[in-house]
């Protein structure tokens, strides 16, 4: 006769620390004396962990404005551009590909999208059996002062009782949590949402480093400007004090005015403040470009490189599918979202299956024999009675880490049609104000010009033609740092739209 042992029967719905209802189990049985129910069991068991418990993740609903303050010209969107297609300079083309390869903020943000996909990979595993192979060698000699040998001790040839056995042992361990709740599903689909996280934190990570590496450049050629003009600016000062020193000479100005050209000309040539800021500059580009400091090749000019003449920006709703960092703080919410469901199903009864299939023996020579065959597998299952209210602790902060997630997110989606916004503004701005600034030098040139005639003629005094050399100077520096501006507004532009930052 077959005797049988029930292994689990749930004869109503049994509600938990949650409150919440777990499903009946139908009563299933498994023989003592042979293991051909054991498949029947894991497939019925594995059906059964077709649902999830937990919220399934909805893409929440956010406020999109219906167009920019300053809609930007053309049709399409400028991020529909590559980056090199974005910029015409070839020297700043390859400044940011070499970036590209040695910056260590971009490996370092790469290296954590591997460490994401492995640990994806450590959590997805899980979810599949674990099976490992053992194997062990024991010595051990019993008391013969305590039992068996003391209850053994009247019965015939009791004293030839081996007191010291070896034995041995081999086999195959087997270990399977049936996800019936879907806890393991819901971390896989956690760490999936973290990979993927990551991934888009490396978009970020270059998205900031190739406009980190255009607006230095500009900055560079800026500078180079700077000191074009206060070379300029000092070979005119040399000239006006060899033109007041022979006026004086001839008796037509007085010494007041050839000290005064002294004094500019000093002035002009003591301005070391932007070869200074050249050098920290080219150190501040060399360390984005993954080198030590050191100088910088240059290509065009300030005023040459060429940039798209149309800044169109594209509709506001497609913002939310080109910006990595909107995506990036989407996929810590659907993260935060699968952990709420992994904490609901550590309130369910966990179940695992368990085995050892093997061969054991007390002599070496007999251990791959038949009779040495053993085997043992069967479920359990855990009940969580009582934790002290760590498990509602945990689900109630899974659920403020998902509020937190959901925050983030739409805080990340209000910033980034702000800096759209802002960077629209500031480009139609920084036109207008370069347009200005280009007047503006052509008026005090003319007014130098007529300075000096007045001067060379009598008519006008040496403090005319000073002042006008101060205004021609300072109109020329605020058009190269307009220039400059000009061309990072566009950067800025493509940036914040989050347009093609990829890999050539």
């Amino acid at each position: 006769m077959t005797h049988y042992t029930p292994w689990a029967v749930f004869a109503s719905v049994f509600v938990n620390q949650a409150g919440l209802p777990v499903p009946v189990v139908p009563s299933l049985v498994i023989a003592t004396r042979s293991g051909r129910t054991l498949t029947a069991l894991v497939i019925a068991l594995a059906l059964a962990g077709c649902a999830s418990v937990g919220p399934d993740y909805k893409r929440p609903a956010v406020s999109v404005p219906q167009e920019w303050r300053t809609t930007g010209e053309g049709v399409g969107s400028m991020a529909d551009l590559e980056w090199w297609q974005l910029f015409q300079d070839p020297v700043l083309r390859d400044l940011i590909a070499t970036a590209l390869e040695e910056n260590r903020d971009l490996r370092l943000a790469v290296a954590r999208v591997a460490e994401a996909r492995a640990q994806l990979a450590v959590t997805r595993a899980a979810q599949f059996p674990q099976v490992d192979a053992q194997g062990s060698y024991t010595n051990q000699r019993f008391s013969q002062k305590s039992f068996p040998f003391t209850a053994l001790r009247s019965f015939p040839g009791a004293s030839g009782l081996d007191v010291q056995q070896d034995f041995y042992r081999t086999g195959l361990e087997l270990s399977f949590e049936l996800d019936l709740w879907g806890r393991l599903r819901r971390a896989t689909e956690g760490a999936r949402a973290d990979l993927l996280a990551s991934a888009e934190n490396t978009r970020t990570v270059l998205t900031t480093l190739i406009s980190d590496v255009a607006q230095s450049y500009f900055d560079l050629l800026e500078l180079d400007r700077e000191a074009d003009v206060d070379r300029q600016t000092l070979a005119s000062r040399q000239a006006s004090l060899e033109l007041v020193r022979r006026r004086f000479d001839d008796g037509l100005t007085s010494e007041l005015d050839v000290r005064r050209a002294e004094q500019e000309l000093a002035a002009a040539a003591a301005v070391p403040d932007v070869k200074r800021r050249i050098a920290q500059t080219e150190n501040r580009l060399s360390i984005l470009l993954g080198h030590n400091p050191g100088p910088i090749q240059r290509g065009t000019a300030l005023d040459a490189p060429r940039m798209p003449p149309q800044v169109p920006a594209g509709l506001p709703s497609t913002l939310l599918e080109r910006r990595p960092d909107v995506r990036e703080a989407e996929q810590k919410l659907i993260s935060a979202n699968a952990h709420i469901g992994e904490a609901k199903a550590a309130f369910f009864p966990r179940i695992s299956l368990t085995g050892m299939f093997g061969l054991e023996s007390a002599s070496l020579s007999e251990l791959f024999t038949g009779p040495a065959h053993v085997w043992q597998v069967g479920p359990t299952v855990t009940f969580p009675v009582f934790h002290g209210g760590q498990l509602r602790a945990n689900l109630r902060a899974a659920e403020a880490r998902q509020h937190q997630a959901l925050i983030q997110y739409q805080q990340t989606i209000q910033q980034a049609f702000r800096e759209v916004d802002d960077a629209l503004v500031f480009r139609a701005k920084a036109s207008d104000i370069r347009t200005q600034q280009e007047a503006r030098v052509q008026a005090a040139q003319r007014a130098l010009d007529i300075a000096n005639l007045r001067y060379i003629s009598g008519l006008g005094t040496y403090l005319d033609v000073l002042d006008a050399q101060r205004q021609l100077f300072s109109a020329q520096v605020d058009l190269a740092g307009t220039t400059r501006d000009h061309l990072t507004a566009v950067v800025q532009v493509y940036k914040a739209l989050g347009g093609g930052w990829e890999m050539q």
